[in-house]
């Protein structure tokens, strides 16, 4: 399979100012893979060291952080040479490694000419509470999910997702039905690699989904693995919540939903937990939609999203049939499922935002900033291309340039472009 992050790979490999690199995100959305694949044909050689495999190698960082005593051991511990420039220093699982993030200050300070990366499951936990984290001597990089693009050339459809990278609207509008359903099935399949890998070697939609019901059973063990004990609870309160949240028409995050009388305070760190773990995406409100947007953020009003458009299908329990043909009692969730795979696809180059004005039907379901400007964009299920909110939002800002992303077919009007749900990733 093709991951787009491996450029990102290649511009960190040849920079000038290269610094240890930190891949974040969440289990199973393909880190390891993407590294071994990028050392495959990037290096002459990796040493590879999984933390959480590797017991007796967690105290390597523990007496010093001298890196000629530390590559040693490395090189004794996975019989490989450690070229600098050659080898890819791979340390997988670092933050079951005591001092391990410490530690790339001093390859950062010490031996910058070696190659190395470092990854973890829940690295995101780790970062937010390790009190000596190396600032300013690492790189990050977050893997996500999958593509809609991605998705097309896994699956063999990869002179498709080149035609959507032409932009050439009058050919792609000739392959719009196919891709309409092509993309139907990436509702269902979503981005995690092992759903997409079985699904372009069988089109078995039953093992899609029992892959993604296991994705989900790791997740709510690790749970209990490895969060604090007090919160596990409205950890699962807040998770097993979200398929009622999106399915609401307004989608913002309402702790009724999560059990009756439930208030803020008592799921902050719940809350945050799943947030630094890659699970959920939050998406704040602004007060105004004004430059820059994080300074009008309002932190009690948001939305929250799952990490992927399929597992929030298997946590509903959505059959194929109901996303490929929908029904009465789908056309709500329909929405929210589009607004979660349109927030995939924004989220991969944007920081997001939404508008809801007080007291008023208007509503923008995200904005970014671009260029020095606010640009909203609207979401549509169909080919409902009715846009009030959007039209009145671009009359009171007087928006240079907003977005209505729908199944209709590219058309850029005076006021607004309307881009195909399948092309968001040209945005």
């Amino acid at each position: 399979m093709k991951r787009f992050a491996t450029k990102e790979l290649e511009k960190w490999k040849s920079s000038p100012r290269r610094k240890p690199l930190i891949i974040e995100g969440a289990r199973q959305v393909g880190k390891t893979w993407l590294v071994k694949e990028f050392a495959a044909t990037h290096y002459k050689n990796m040493v590879y060291v999984n933390f959480e495999q590797q017991i007796y190698l967690r105290d390597l960082f523990k007496t010093d952080f001298d890196t000629d005593r530390i590559l040693t051991a490395l090189k004794a511990a996975t019989h490989q040479n450690i070229i600098p420039g050659e080898t890819l220093v791979f340390l997988d699982e670092i933050q079951d490694a005591e001092n391990g993030l410490t530690s790339l200050k001093y390859f950062c300070e010490n031996a910058p000419e070696q190659h190395v990366v470092a990854a973890g499951s829940l690295l995101g936990i780790e970062l937010h509470r390790n009190s000596s984290f190396p600032v300013g001597k690492v790189r990050f990089l977050t893997l996500r999910p999958m593509s809609f693009w991605e998705f097309l050339i896994a699956i063999g459809e990869e002179d498709l997702e080149k035609l959507l990278e032409t932009e050439d609207w009058s050919g792609i509008n000739i392959f719009a039905p196919k891709l309409k359903e092509l993309l139907k099935m990436y509702y269902f399949v979503g981005g995690m690699p092992e759903a997409v890998l079985a699904f372009s070697l069988r089109h078995d939609f039953d093992e899609v989904r029992e892959i993604q019901l296991e994705i989900l059973r790791s997740y709510d063990f690790d749970f209990s693995k490895h969060a604090p004990a007090e919160i596990v609870p409205r950890i699962r309160q807040l998770w097993n919540s979200l398929p009622a949240q999106l399915s609401k028409e307004n989608r913002k995050f309402i702790y009724g939903l999560v059990r009756e009388g439930a208030r803020a305070r008592e799921y902050e760190a719940a809350l945050q937990w799943l947030i630094d773990g890659g699970l959920v995406y939050k998406i704040c409100n602004v007060s105004a939609p004004r430059i820059p947007l994080k300074s009008y953020e309002v932190g009690s009003a948001f939305k929250l999203f799952s990490l992927d458009v399929g597992l929030l299908g298997a946590m509903s329990s959505l059959d194929f049939g109901t996303i490929l043909k929908g029904n009465s009692i789908f056309t709500e969730f329909k929405g929210a499922l589009t607004e979660q795979y349109a927030l995939q696809e924004l989220i991969l180059h944007h920081e997001l935002f939404y508008f809801a004005k007080a007291n008023s039907q208007l509503e923008i379901d995200f904005l970014i900033q671009s260029n020095g400007n606010v640009i909203p964009i609207e979401v549509k299920a169909e080919e409902n291309l009715r846009a009030r909110s959007l039209r009145q939002f671009v009359a009171d800002n007087s928006s240079p340039e907003a977005y209505r992303l729908s199944m209709s077919d590219y058309r850029k009007e005076t006021w607004m472009t309307n881009l195909p749900l399948y092309a968001i990733e040209s945005l």
